[in-house]
């Protein structure tokens, strides 16, 4: 039943189009906008402004301890901003958008966020080094350079790119409309629950929201380099495919068998070998024959021996051996020889 089910789906045609986002006005001022509030958080932290101070307020509060009760649920919610985990969540979605729609653009548009998240808050983190509020050394202090690596929050900027991606892939502005509201609702409860439980400060959260919202709107800048992969993935896909289908319909070319020498073949080559040296031999008549009348008829006697193959097979109790024309046949009544010894019968 699942086989047919999956059958039909696979078999569904394509969708007509699928609008590609562009990078227009709107957006270019939207983009510019963040990247200014997220410049501003960086200086105010740097220069120990106000908004530090406000941070140890947050911390010497302790929220986990104002409201305990919460604690067990939101060490639970947090994961939802976690890479790992989230990733394979959301991966998972789009491969089956990606196999509905016979499209790689889903999935490649996840590894290039994902890819750009890591490389852009990677650096800031490394690069400030600040230390977390269960870390600090001096009450009003940034905590920069001091070996951490907190800012910003990783896990807040990994949950507005990881569930709104959801919203930039929506086919629809109704799904689209949704999609961000659920990815905004999830990226400001896990920020707010990495304060509560004191792993980040407030402002780390604040520019974790700014870098996750920088990629999201960065991104049509990336959709032509996307498309460009999608081609090339594909195109070796059917290179690879061509290339097993000749592999299997091309036969495997057939072993010739090896010649078996048969006995008589053996018996036939050695007679040719025999005739020939027959032929080589002076003819009856010459020199070398001289004295030996029959020669020659011992010769062909000789040669026929050896092609026994080529005669006709004979009758049991018959003889085999060729008649010589010098010698008498056994049981003649012609004289016979002298005895040494003894005289000649009358």
């Amino acid at each position: 039943m699942r086989t047919d089910i999956f059958a039909r789906l696979d078999r569904e045609p394509e969708p007509p189009k699928i609008e590609t986002p562009r990078m227009s006005r709107h957006r270019i001022a939207l983009f510019g906008g963040t990247l200014a509030f997220y410049l501003a958080i960086v200086v105010a932290v740097l220069v120990s402004s106000w908004l530090v101070t406000l941070d140890w307020k947050v911390m010497l509060f302790r929220p986990y301890q104002q409201w305990p009760g919460l604690h067990a649920f939101l060490d639970y919610y947090v994961v939802l901003g976690q890479r790992g985990p989230t990733a394979v969540m959301v991966a998972s979605w789009l491969g089956w958008r990606s196999w509905r729609q016979h499209t790689l653009r889903p999935l490649l548009t996840l590894g290039t966020s994902l890819l750009l998240l890591n490389v852009s808050v990677g650096a800031v983190k490394y690069g400030l080094g600040r230390l977390g509020p269960h870390y600090a050394t001096q009450i009003g202090s940034a905590e920069l350079f001091a070996g951490g690596d907190i800012f910003p929050s990783g896990h807040t900027a990994n949950a507005v790119v990881t569930w709104g991606i959801l919203a930039y892939l929506a086919t629809t502005p109704r799904a689209r409309r949704y999609l961000s509201a659920l990815s905004a609702f999830v990226s400001l409860g896990v920020g707010l629950t990495t304060v509560y439980i004191g792993t980040h400060w407030l402002s780390d959260v604040l520019l974790g929201w700014a870098a996750g919202l920088l990629i999201l709107l960065a991104l049509p800048w990336f959709e032509p380099l996307i498309t460009r992969a999608e081609a090339v993935i594909l195109s070796l896909r059917e290179r690879w495919r061509a290339r097993r289908r000749h592999r299997t319909s091309v036969p495997a070319a057939p072993v010739a068998p090896e010649p078996v020498l048969l006995p008589q073949a053996l018996s036939g080559g050695a007679a040719t070998a025999e005739s020939s040296q027959q032929a080589a031999a002076p003819a009856p008549g010459t020199a070398g024959s001289a004295g030996h009348p029959g020669a020659a008829g011992r010769a062909r006697a000789h040669q026929a021996h050896l092609s026994r193959p080529e005669r006709t097979p004979q009758a049991p109790g018959v003889s085999r051996r060729p008649p010589h024309a010098d010698r008498a046949p056994r049981n003649s009544g012609g004289p016979s020889r002298p005895v040494a010894g003894g005289t000649v019968a009358p």
